[in-house]
């Protein structure tokens, strides 16, 4: 009696549906199959009965072997080539650290996914040719030395740039994991930062999706790749973002998760299996699943499987067992995986231990591979595809040496006796005394194996990765143009915020006849909170089928409009998801030769501290726009509290070497730095991005007038001068606090007649950058004379002290204390927030205008310019608790 027979009490009528089931399958087909079996799910349902649903499936190969796309090509060269491949990046790693003890490098990880590469390189990955613009590919960071191999193969790395992996600084040396910065016309995508790689593909395709529907660029039938680990797969942001490709129905991106069932120090899922959990993750996302679980040598075990045994033995193994199965070899996994059941012992019996240990695993079969590929880029649902591919991690590094071994993915070496049997097993045709040197290998120019691989290249466009540098310059409107003369020249009585200045230059700019349609407002979920609502109607809102609905506030001037040709990209309440559409649009000059202009907006708060490893991949990515950081400052939202209120965002942005930050206060300022920027990037091509903070406060803003505009960009300028007979001091400010700053200076000239200067600092950042690239060329060149930066140079011989006072912690403006050519005491909002009133919580921080004029009278003090019962008797004046909690620390 069969297996099913066992659990079954009528097995005549269930052998009648099953070849009921198996003749539609025949003779209809698989979809007609699907119909009948929901109909009689909808009719259960009727009843109110449970239907039986798994979103998994049984461990074995999603596409069967009737239904397998040939696989083109010669498979006998194929092999060749992918064994010279995964020995060269062997060679690379080792002969390195050989030289350069310590270097490190991975090879276990590209040992398991070779196969998986080749196939897409060989048949799959376009280039870009003509106006194709070819696919993209994320190429998994830890594979990088295979990647390099492939390429020293095709001749576009030298041996002399193979020796000189993680050797960089002395020029043309080879990046450790994928850098644009580093190999910037070679790698497209930084993805080593595990988890970055996935959702950066997702908005990647989402904004291809965004652009080829708003008619600005025809992206054809370009699909994303983007190559992942099944370890990987527990970083948040490799799976937030999946049901947004769903949603969204992105059909051109690809997922390949290299399931070799290791991370990096044990098992990923030891007691169950990762490839169940990844499957029923992405199926009940809306995601084509197809499993590439076993290779062709397991079929014939399959065509045995009559009763299901083979199948059941291989559903209740465990990570943890497949682990062992194949690192202890075929005579363990007969008495331990096939010896359980007697039907199973018996399919092996005529089997060597040896036959059974090359039992492959689906991902490093080329054919079914092929097949799953074939299947996902001719996919005509809709939907996007992830393939989940069973491998073993160091493949062919043989037991002892890593292969399926827990410390695998630390391996940076070999012994000389694996490398034989790696040598042997993969036909590298070394003697043993050139193996001893560890080699690379390379045919000749015009052997058979290098022929086939430029051929294919060249019959999918040329060689990848490659990464575009250039692009076209956009004209930027001048300062005077309307756009930003309608900032530059004051509130003129109105009280409005910079928030509000910054959108209505974001309005001028989506107006402009040149530029506007390249403009991409992106936001999280906060429009409204921003003053952007007024964009809803105007623009629109991007979203891949319209608006099926007639939203509850259309009778409103600034409804909610959603189009499939909206401007807006409205991501929801994902920071992460956000700033990935973000990169992807501030990376599209490079991706897809189309220049965008996008504007992220969001809570100041969440913006580098959410999402700072993301911050830095774009800088990696040489990404170019800006990301505004609305409601900033410790104590300019008032009411919102410690998750909230931003004290450090600056700080943070300063640690990214490519992306310039400014504070602005006023509407000019923000006009004069967003065409600096646009300039700057879009223009003269330079390579940063910007990190703008705007507030939510309203107040009256000054016009320009004489005030340099180039001042404002070096971050910093003499916004005004206060006259006083008793002494005088240089007060510096930024943000909502430079207001606070200017009313100190009235009532330090109006109650004790001292004068100020009053500075807008707009970067602290930027004066800091400035004085330290004067400070290195002081050292290296001694002999010439040293420039002073522009913070000495503006207050150098003024008269005074200077005190500076800003939103955020003491650290943001102290760290130009070396450059200030004075005594130098600063003001800052370090601790936690808190709501309140913003009075309140400037005075809690001490930096309102109390404190500020305490702290002038306090610097005068020390210098010995007034007497120190002036600063007593103010403390008594104002208020001021000596015995008040530190900020700090309360």
């Amino acid at each position: 009696m069969s297996l099913e027979a066992r659990e079954d009490l009528d097995p005549v009528e269930t052998a009648e549906w099953m070849e009921s089931l198996e003749s539609v399958l025949d003779r209809e087909g698989e979809e007609r199959a699907q119909h009948l079996l929901s109909r009689l799910a909808n009719r259960l349902r009727r009843d109110g009965m449970q239907v039986p649903f798994s979103v998994t499936t049984p461990h074995r190969n999603s596409i069967p072997v009737h239904r397998e796309a040939r696989m083109p090509g010669d498979l006998f060269m194929e092999r060749r080539i992918r064994s010279l491949i995964r020995y060269n990046a062997i060679a690379q790693v080792i002969r390195n650290n050989r030289a350069h003890a310590g270097l490190g490098g991975h090879i276990a990880s590209f040992m398991s996914a070779a196969t998986l590469y080749d196939v897409g390189f060989n048949h799959f990955f376009r280039a870009p040719r003509g106006d194709f613009e070819g696919d993209l590919v994320y190429i998994q960071g830890h594979v990088a030395p295979g990647v390099y191999a492939r390429a020293f193969l095709e001749g576009r790395l030298s041996q002399e740039q193979m020796d000189k992996f993680r050797q960089e600084v002395d020029g043309d040396g080879l990046s450790s994991y994928p850098h644009p910065w580093l190999m910037p016309d070679f790698w497209q995508f930084p993805t080593v930062s595990m988890g970055l790689g996935p959702i950066q593909a997702i908005y990647q395709a989402h904004v291809m999706k965004y652009l080829d529907s708003r008619e600005i660029k025809d992206m054809q039938d370009r699909k994303i790749w983007c190559f992942m680990g099944d370890g990987e797969c527990d970083e948040p942001e490799s799976l937030g973002a999946i049901s947004l490709a769903g949603r969204e129905n992105l059909d051109n991106l690809i997922f390949v998760i290299n399931c070799n069932l290791q991370r990096l120090d044990g098992p990923v899922r030891g007691n169950s299996r990762i490839m169940d959990e990844l499957e029923g993750v992405f199926r009940g996302a809306g995601w084509n699943v197809l499993k590439v679980v076993w290779g062709r040598f397991w079929d014939p075990l399959f065509e045995q499987d009559k009763k299901g045994v083979l199948q059941k033995r291989m559903d209740e193994a465990v990570d943890g067992d497949y682990q062992n199965y194949k690192a202890n070899g075929g005579a363990y996994t007969r008495e331990h995986f096939f010896g359980k059941y007697p039907e199973t012992a018996e399919m092996v019996k005529d089997m060597s231990d040896e036959d059974i240990w090359r039992l492959n695993r689906g991902g490093h079969d080329p054919y079914k591979v092929y097949a799953a590929y074939h299947e996902a880029v001719n996919s005509t649902n809709g939907k996007p595809t992830v393939i989940l591919a069973h491998t073993v991690k160091g493949y062919g590094m043989g037991g002892g040496d890593g292969e399926s071994a827990m410390e695998a993915h630390q391996v940076k070496s070999m012994e000389y006796e694996a490398l034989k049997k790696f040598r042997d097993r993969f036909g590298i045709p070394l003697t043993d005394e050139q193996l001893k040197e560890v080699p690379y290998f390379k045919p000749d120019g015009d052997s058979p194996e290098l022929k086939y691989m430029h051929m294919q290249r060249e019959r999918l466009g040329g060689y990848l990765p490659q990464r575009r540098t250039e692009f076209e310059s956009l004209e930027i409107p001048d300062l005077d143009d309307k756009t930003f003369a309608s900032q530059t020249g004051g509130s003129k009585g109105r009280e409005i915020s910079t928030t509000m200045a910054f959108v209505r230059v974001l309005n001028g700019l989506v107006k402009d006849k040149k530029i506007g349609s390249r403009v991409v407002p992106i936001i999280p979920d906060e429009a409204r909170t921003f003053g952007m609502e007024g964009m809803f109607r105007q623009l629109g809102i991007y979203t891949s089928e319209g608006q099926k609905y007639e939203p509850v506030d259309k009778g409103q001037i600034m409804f909610y409009r959603e189009d499939k040709q909206g401007q807006i990209l409205e991501e929801g309440i994902t920071e992460a998801g956000a700033m990935s559409a973000w990169i992807a649009a501030a990376t599209s000059y490079s991706n897809h030769n189309t220049t965008l202009l996008p504007f992220y907006v969001y809570y100041s708060m969440f913006g580098f501290q959410r999402v700072g490893d993301l911050a830095w991949a774009a800088g990696d990515m040489q990404a170019r726009g800006f990301l505004v950081g609305g409601t900033a400052g410790r104590t300019t939202l008032n009411g919102e509290g410690l998750q909230h209120q931003d004290g450090h965002s600056h700080i943070q942005a300063s640690t990214i070497p490519n992306c310039r930050s400014y504070d602005p206060t006023y509407a000019h300022e923000v006009a004069v730095i967003v065409q600096d920027g646009l300039k700057r990037m879009f223009a003269d091509k330079e390579n940063c991005f910007y990190y703008l903070t705007v507030m939510n406060e309203n107040y009256e803003h000054p016009a320009l007038d004489e005030i340099p505009a180039e001042d404002i960009i070096k971050g910093m300028y003499l916004l005004r001068e206060t006259k006083g007979s008793k002494g005088h001091v240089q007060l510096m400010g930024s943000g909502t606090i430079l207001r606070e700053v200017e009313a100190a200076a009235e009532m330090l000239k109006d109650e004790f007649d001292i004068g100020a200067d009053i500075w807008s600092v707009t970067s602290f950042n930027e004066l800091r950058r400035e004085a330290l690239e004067l400070d290195r060329q002081a050292f290296l060149r001694p002999e010439s004379e040293p420039a002073k930066p522009h913070v000495t140079r503006c207050l150098e011989g003024r008269k005074g002290p200077a005190i500076a006072s800003t939103d955020y912690m003491k650290l943001f403006a102290d760290q130009v204390r070396a450059w200030v050519p004075t005594d130098y005491h600063v003001l800052g909002t370090d601790g936690y927030g808190r709501s309140d009133t913003r009075e309140k919580l400037r005075h809690f921080f001490e930096v309102d205008r109390y404190f500020v004029t305490v702290a002038a009278l306090k610097a005068l003090a020390d210098r010995g310019e007034i007497d120190r019962k002036v600063v007593a008797d103010a403390i008594k004046k104002y208020g001021i608790d000596p015995y008040k909690p530190n900020p700090l620390v309360s």
